[in-house]
């Protein structure tokens, strides 16, 4: 998004001509199709970054009450979550991607018509899309579940996974321990977290 508002007239036209020539939709990223019970990382940020899921503890507590729930429909297996105040991560096992995908649109749309109520901005675009990469092996599982776990600490907000209260990050942890999330952190790196950040693993 941020990167389109860059580009000459000229330069979006071409893009927007191989996005057409590839069929892929023109203005969003394209969604996998293909059956079969994958592991994915979901995505979304709310528009411009801006912190509309972060107004308050409360409306964080709940969204990631209902993101959860989302998630977790037509037996999918959620894995690990966080979620900031102008984002959230996911990494999910579903066989029914679309059906997720079109599940979280709605509840982005039901969030965004409460929020926008609560705060006098009727009309006021909340969120960006979702965005889903596919997992390719268990070294990206393990890095991707490590990037979530890290993303409260990336941005500043806490120095500790666990002090990150909405995320997955203390559960994981007493699960497994300390010692083995550690070993799991320094065996599966996530290099130099950010844009492409997972494509040579």
């Amino acid at each position: 998004m941020y990167e389109w508002r860059n580009l000459t007239p000229q330069q979006r036209a071409e893009v927007l001509g191989l996005r057409q020539q590839s069929q892929l939709p023109w203005h969003s990223p394209p969604h996998y199709s293909d059956t079969g019970f994958y592991f994915y990382h979901l995505s979304a940020s709310c528009y411009e970054h801006k912190s509309i899921i972060g107004a308050s503890p409360k409306r964080m507590a709940a969204f990631e009450f209902d993101l959860q729930k989302t998630l977790t429909l037509f037996e999918n297996r959620l894995c690990a979550w966080c979620i900031l105040p102008n984002h959230w991560h996911a990494l999910i096992q579903t066989k029914y991607l679309q059906k997720t995908i079109h599940q979280i649109g709605r509840l982005h749309g039901r969030t965004s018509f409460k929020w926008n109520k609560e705060d006098g901005c009727i009309g006021r675009k909340c969120w960006h899309r979702c965005v889903d990469r596919r997992i390719r092996s268990d070294a990206h599982r393990f890095a991707t579940q490590n990037y979530i776990h890290h993303n409260p600490v990336k941005h500043g907000y806490t120095q500790e996974w666990s002090e990150w209260a909405f995320s997955s990050a203390a559960d994981y942890l007493a699960k497994v321990g300390r010692d083995k999330a550690l070993e799991l952190w320094k065996k599966y790196p996530v290099l130099k977290m950010g844009k492409n950040w997972d494509e040579n693993i």
